[in-house]
């Protein structure tokens, strides 16, 4: 590359004028950097806090997405950061390389190769970086520097304009709804952020803003492990009341005797070992979020006085003659149908109906696709933090094998099985820098709830056809997989190769292997 071309810039323009959401706008964007600076990989991120969040990637495995780097833990992030203008890493660096088994159709430790990083600044402030990397020993010593300033000028230009119009859009929406939208760079506290891209995922996200800006109260269902807790958060820090505290009140841990005291204070001297008085979960959370967690094990009784309190927004702590008025939005959770609760008479109906205005159903990790690889890179580099490890990656038959398990346990056990793994492969791979966790390591076939079982890809073996030559089967499934997705996207190869998660370039390769043409008419001929 000597200068940018037109060519490049219009594609750059188009991208961020066509695009229909931000993650589309970020990947158009890395695709028109990529015409003008050839590399096998390119990652765009973007600074939240002290931490590095990637907006797009190509050439690299989807699981990338899901990581957060934090720039303290990666020497070269740093020194992008602090820089001013292009970083060149020299092919025998002896930095780490955050990305360096990250890298799609390569296994194992890479060869010398190029590395280099651009920061994006604007109006002097960093709003992220720019990585390439090519398995090319000074690939980029050529490149002139004017032009890498100028490229990372285009890009900072660009990516604010994108986060600006994403941060309009956050505006419009509120406006029309008159819904409260959290902007994404308030977002610092990791366990906050709901990690996944899939269709369950999208409506679920949805739901969370629609509900956030209000003061009703909802009920969040879903089976155990789901993350309802992360669904309450999320609201929470989407709501007015973000600046307020939160309390967690956990319904099953309380006895009987003590719900009352627990959710509604008592005095001095209201019952025996009342030595002081004690302000209640519902005074706590006086002008912010009360969330009661497992809210369908409180017996009737409690049931009664809890709903007295969200009716009147009215308190009584025990052994106090005067009411006190509150300001308390409630948040509750269960993993019990408690419809059917209220038919069996073991829930009030009218209880039910006040926390119902508005359910949220928060899905089981079965129903979520890909997700599971995005949420098995966040917990790899929460795993890799903790355990001091410099380099951990998932092993490529265990990405396959991940989405295939059933999860009974849902987002909480594919955490322990990621950290348990994390664990084995460490142990097994010894004075290695980079640590692979394997399918032995996962050990699905042994999950911690006795039910789960595997789903094979070939669950109804007995109806598939009789298959006479296999190389000839292989094909015949990877053309009509290519087909299918190039008419999702809309006959996009970029597009298609990133949902099939493989490469832009090795996609047309294999096309063109098999047959395979797009004309203009985007028909597709074989």
């Amino acid at each position: 590359m000597q200068d940018i071309s037109i060519s490049t810039l219009l594609d750059m323009t188009v991208g961020l004028a066509s695009g229909h959401n931000e993650h589309e706008r970020f990947n158009k964007l890395v695709d028109a950097i990529r015409k003008a600076i050839q590399c096998d990989c390119v990652a765009l991120l973007s600074l939240q806090g002290e931490t590095l969040v990637p907006l797009a990637v190509q050439g690299m495995t989807r699981d990338t997405l899901g990581r957060r780097f934090n720039i303290a833990d990666h020497p070269r992030f740093e020194q992008i950061c602090q820089a001013t203008s292009a970083v060149k890493f020299d092919a025998d660096c002896p930095l780490p390389d955050p990305f360096d088994s990250l890298l799609l159709d390569y296994d194992g430790d890479l060869p010398m190769h190029s590395c280099m990083g651009l920061p994006l600044i604007y109006a002097d402030q960093l709003l992220g970086i720019l990585t390439f990397d090519s398995l090319s020993p000074q690939m980029f010593d050529a490149i002139p520097n004017r032009s890498l300033e100028a490229l990372s000028a285009i890009v900072a230009s660009h990516l604010k304009i994108a986060l600006t119009v994403s941060q309009l859009e956050q505006q419009a929406q509120y406006t029309q709804k008159k819904l409260e939208e959290l902007n994404q760079q308030s977002w610092q506290r990791e366990s906050s952020e709901i990690i996944g891209e899939s269709t369950a995922m999208q409506e679920l996200k949805s739901d969370i803003s629609v509900v956030s800006a209000s003061d009703f109260t909802i009920l969040i269902h879903g089976e155990t492990g789901v993350g309802k807790e992360l669904v309450a958060r999320s609201i929470h820090h989407q709501s007015h009341r973000s600046t307020q505290p939160m309390v967690y009140v956990n319904c099953a841990a309380i006895p009987e005797n003590l719900v009352e005291s627990e959710l509604f204070g008592h005095v001095k001297g209201a019952f025996t070992g009342a030595d002081r008085s004690r302000l209640g979960k519902f005074s706590l959370a006086d002008g912010g979020t009360l969330f009661l967690d497992e809210i369908g094990e409180l017996s009737l009784s409690a049931q009664s006085k809890l709903l007295r309190a969200l009716q009147n927004n009215e308190i009584q702590p025990v052994g106090q003659d005067n009411v006190q008025s509150i300001n308390v939005r409630v948040l509750a959770a269960t993993n019990r149908n408690l419809k059917h609760e209220v038919e069996a008479g073991r829930f009030r109906a009218d209880l039910y109906h006040r926390l119902s205005v508005y359910p949220i159903e928060v899905p089981p990790l079965r129903d979520r696709g890909d997700d599971v690889t995005l949420l098995a890179g966040y917990f790899l580099e929460q795993v890799r933090k903790k355990l001091g490890i410099v380099q951990i990656k998932l092993a490529r038959e265990a990405q396959i094998q991940l989405p295939r398990f059933d999860w009974p346990g849902n987002v909480r056990e594919l955490e322990h099985v990621i950290n348990r793994a994390a664990l084995k492969a460490r142990a097994n791979a010894a004075g290695k820098s980079t640590i692979t966790v394997r399918s032995q390591d996962l050990n699905l076939g042994q999950s911690d709830t006795p039910p789960a079982m595997l789903k094979p890809a070939l669950e109804q073996s007995d109806a598939l056809p009789t298959v006479t030559n296999l190389r000839t089967a292989t094909d015949d499934y990877q053309r009509q997989i290519i087909i299918d997705s190039l008419k999702h996207a809309d006959f996009n190869w970029a597009e298609a190769a990133r949902s099939l998660s493989v490469d832009r370039a090795n996609l047309v390769r294999l096309a063109k292997r098999l047959g395979l043409s797009v004309t203009k008419q985007h028909k597709i001929e074989f």
